[in-house]
């Protein structure tokens, strides 16, 4: 599937699609959902949740 493919799927642009595969845009919590549905797996296997880590100043 292409990445504009997935986009028309979910509803948003490829842009979007691209930039979430960079890890420069965390997608809302529906929009991953979709992003899981269209390939009926579940939503940890595309997603996980990892805090930044803020230095001392």
């Amino acid at each position: 599937m292409t990445q504009q493919q997935l986009a028309e799927k979910v509803g948003v642009t490829r842009q979007a699609i691209v930039a979430i595969e960079k890890g420069k845009y965390s997608p809302s919590l529906e929009l991953a959902f979709r992003i899981a549905s269209v390939f009926s797996k579940p939503l940890e296997e595309f997603f996980s949740y990892q805090p930044e880590l803020k230095t001392a100043k």
